[in-house]
């Protein structure tokens, strides 16, 4: 903001405020004039023209920076001939004056800062308390400012102000934004707008109101097009169609020796001849260890080693839990192991050129990565080149990708994430492992503990050898209930409960939405055929078969169900928080709205069982992440369950119209003479079918992105940032409004158009969802999970296809339904 004020010309002090007001808007928002400021000067002149004055952004010394000075304006001001310039220092959050200095005659003083508002009562921090994860630095479960308000008129009183907790004031709303870095200061930011809220939430409620009568009450084209869904059920027995694709990718082992190393046969026989009992693994399973704040049982953690380095549930014949024993007894032999995953064969032989194996060699080694020296690590100079850039290629991402693998393999052989100690009387409840112990960056004062955290895994493992010999593993379990013993004694406030820890035990072993997805597109596929033969040939066998796949379904659904609450309970919070989450979120609503339209199209059914099955496929990619995470602040709150519950659960709908258009497309592709007036009924139904999901859609989007704008003001006091999220999903509103309103457009009007259009709207939604995520950057970050998504080479494919299905299923309907009512 920029101040000029004139003890002695009140005109100039009037015109001063005025320009002082439309500046302030704009630096609230971050001191966005900067751009301005380079531009263009400015000039304004009092009544009697004496006075002008112009400014310029400049670089200014640190040294005559003050601690609170962001930035530097120099003004010169010009009256009467005389001219003086001044520098000022200044920016967001200063608001002092400079001393008062003479032009012409008159006196000024000039400030260059933040505008002032006073409050008509005192605010007074008492305390800020910074709540962490379990052993993190700077992973931030909440923050909260203890404050006092103190006013005169009023007795003064106590609050909290902590996210999505506001402190509601004499109109006045102090939301909890920041905090200083050295959680000495809190950061807080202000509202003045009672009526303007309340009038604003009446006005969200209405709309709500509104958008749920389009589906529910009176007379709409929603009630309309369900009429006609039953008109047209009437005349035929059954129909689904949906276009499926299923695909398997077999992986082998293609060995690969150094000079001087075990062979593989070797490595074979030592892993074999040293595998750990099944029984004795899964006890191990359920110990607890803290990974990244969370306190998770080590069969999460090993499942997830696993998966993340060979992208595969087992080893030969040992699973998750035997496998990381395995590297702890013997992390030598696992150096020497081909079981590290690079890109697939004939895909990118870019790695395998740098380290120096076969092309199409599917598993390599650790000392693959190495000299034969072991001191030489061959990626340092291409890593260095891939983190260098915030785009990589397709090249340079897959040697990060090789580079995370190989620092998760080190950190599992060293024993370093095995922190199995709490420190006692630690405020953070930070665990440790031993290996961290004996680095001596931790100091323990108990020498009987000390002496425990130092040698109780290296005795584990002395017994587990023993053990592994003699088949007797009564001593090893012994020491792994001394271990959870300890931890009951020293950390029973973030110890979670064995009923949590076994039923995470299960949901691991169950894999239910890895096996899902293959389910699903196999009973779609399936039911995709009977009803194709049904279409063309009633019969008794295609009745049954459609019913048995409806059941199947059925089932299927509940387990994706139960899989979604089983993580809920594990985790503490809805299942919808990332990426992974979301999409299981996403294939659950989508498969939701199928049956619940199925009722009345068994085509409806079908196509949403395969899409289903496909986001979870797209779950189990490697750039998603399917660990569960802690909850960021500001997703902590009932809004979770409000907003995210219903904007992820309209994109169930809107995939619902996507698929209908597709296989709408399809049908008229196949179309002819012959079968136009069965194929006709069919694809009016999911005309029909496509409508109603899209409108349901719709009306979930547009609730769901008010509800947002709600818990923004909650949160931050703001209905609408234009963060990248918001903007694509008023963008995806809009586009889909359009599409909807085409079936009532005369010059728009027509089967191709409107299923074309719901085909390729869906972009805007994969943008939404996606693109926003892993592409751009604002408040909506922290729904992203795993590494930064770079666009596939098939997405490309798709936008062909598309276009080449467009296109022949236009020339078929134009050749064959454009005269048909």
């Amino acid at each position: 903001t920029y101040y000029i004020k004139s003890p002695f010309d009140g005109d100039f002090m009037r015109m001063a405020d005025q320009f002082q007001g439309s500046v302030a808007k704009d630096s609230l928002q971050g001191l966005q004039l900067r751009s301005l400021y380079n531009m263009a000067g400015m000039q304004f002149v009092i009544p009697d023209k004496l006075l002008k004055g112009s400014y310029d952004i400049v670089q200014i010394p640190k040294e005559e920076l003050t601690k609170d000075a962001q930035d530097a304006l120099v003004i010169s001001v010009t009256t009467k001939g005389e001219t003086v310039e001044k520098k000022l220092l200044g920016g967001l959050g200063s608001a002092e004056f400079s001393d008062k200095f003479e032009v012409g005659g008159l006196f000024f003083t000039a400030g260059y800062g933040s505008k002032v508002y006073e409050l008509p009562f005192q605010v007074k921090l008492n305390d800020f308390i910074a709540e962490k994860y379990p052993g993190t630095d700077t992973g931030y479960a909440s923050f909260m400012s203890k404050v006092t308000v103190e006013q005169q008129a009023e007795r003064s009183f106590d609050y909290d102000i902590f996210m999505n907790n506001v402190l509601d004031h004499e109109g006045y709303r102090f939301f909890q934004s920041g905090f200083d870095p050295d959680e000495k200061g809190t950061i807080l930011s202000v509202s003045h707008d009672f009526w303007g809220t309340w009038i604003t939430y009446i006005g969200y409620f209405l709309l709500y109101i509104g958008l749920m009568g389009i589906l529910f009450m009176g007379k709409t084209r929603f009630k309309d097009l369900e009429k006609t869904l039953n008109k047209l059920k009437k005349k035929k027995s059954a129909l689904v169609v949906v276009f499926a694709l299923s695909s398997a990718v077999a992986l082998g082992q293609d060995a690969h020796d150094h000079k001087g190393m075990p062979s593989s046969k070797e490595v074979d026989s030592i892993l074999k001849t040293t595998k750990v009992s099944e029984a004795h693994a899964a006890k191990f399973g359920e110990l607890i260890i803290q990974d990244a704040g969370r306190m998770l049982p080590i069969n999460t953690y090993s499942s997830q080693l696993l998966r993340k380095i060979s992208l595969k549930d087992r080893y030969k014949d040992m699973n998750a839990d035997q496998v990381f024993l395995s590297m702890m007894l013997h992390p030598q032999v696992w150096a020497h192991t081909p079981f590290i995953a690079v890109d697939k064969k004939g895909k990118n032989d870019s790695i395998r050129s740098v380290i120096g194996v076969p092309k199409g060699q599917e598993y390599i080694k650790l000392t693959d990565f190495f000299d034969e020296t072991g001191s030489t690590y061959k990626l340092a100079s291409v890593i260095d080149e891939a983190t260098a850039t915030n785009i990589p290629n397709k090249f340079q991402q897959d040697f990060k990708d090789a580079h995370i693998r190989l620092a998760l393999l080190n950190q599992a052989l060293s024993g370093e994430v095995v922190k199995v100690f709490p420190l006692l009387n630690d405020d953070n409840n930070k665990w440790i492992s031993t290996i961290e112990y004996r680095s001596g960056r931790f100091a323990i004062e108990d020498s009987l503990y000390r002496n425990f955290v130092k040698n109780a895994v290296p005795y584990y493992l002395l017994t587990l050898r023993k053990a592994i010999k003699t088949e007797d593993y009564t001593e090893a379990d012994q020491l792994l209930e001394a271990l959870h013993q300890n931890q009951k004694n020293h950390a029973s406030e973030v110890l979670p409960s064995e009923t949590k820890v076994k039923t995470e035990v299960v949901y691991n072993k169950l894999k239910i939405f890895n096996r899902l997805y293959q389910l699903y597109a196999l009973v779609g596929v399936c039911m995709f055929f009977v009803l194709i033969f049904a279409i063309f040939k009633d019969r008794e066998l295609w009745r049954m078969a459609i019913y048995f796949f409806k059941g199947t379904i059925i089932v299927l659904f509940l387990w994706h169900t139960a899989g979604l609450v089983l993580r809920w309970y594990i985790s503490g919070h809805a299942p919808w928080t990332d990426a992974y989450e979301s999409i299981l979120y996403v294939s659950w609503a989508t498969m939701a709205m199928g049956l619940a339209l199925g009722r009345k199209s068994d085509m409806t059914m079908a196509a949403t069982a395969f899409v289903a099955g496909m986001f979870l496929w797209i779950a189990h990619q490697n750039w998603v992440d399917p660990s569960i995470g802690n909850l960021v602040p500001v997703l902590d709150s009932y809004w979770l369950m409000i907003h995210v519950a219903v904007i992820v659960a309209s994109y169930g709908p809107l995939t619902v119209g996507m698929i209908l258009g597709l296989v709408s497309l399809i049908l008229m592709i196949l179309t002819t003479k012959k079968n136009k007036e069965r194929v006709l009924l069919n694809l009016n139904e999911l005309l029909v079918v496509n409508e109603m999901a899209l409108t349901i859609g719709l009306v979930m989007l547009t609730i769901g992105n008010f509800l947002g704008g709600q818990w923004a003001n909650e949160s931050w006091g703001r209905y609408w940032g234009w963060d990248p999220k918001e903007t694509w999903a008023l963008i995806s509103i809009m586009v889909y409004a359009f599409v909807i309103h085409t079936r009532l457009v005369p010059g728009l009007r027509g089967k191709w158009t409107f299923s074309f259009l719901s085909m390729i709207a869906y972009a805007s939604i994969m943008m939404t969802y996606f693109g926003v995520n892993y592409y751009l950057v604002g408040l909506h970050s922290y729904g992203q999970s795993g590494a930064a998504a770079i666009t596939p080479d098939y997405i490309w494919y798709i936008v062909l296809s598309a276009v080449i299905i467009g296109a022949l299923s236009f020339w078929r309907y134009r050749a064959n339904y454009l005269r048909v009512s």
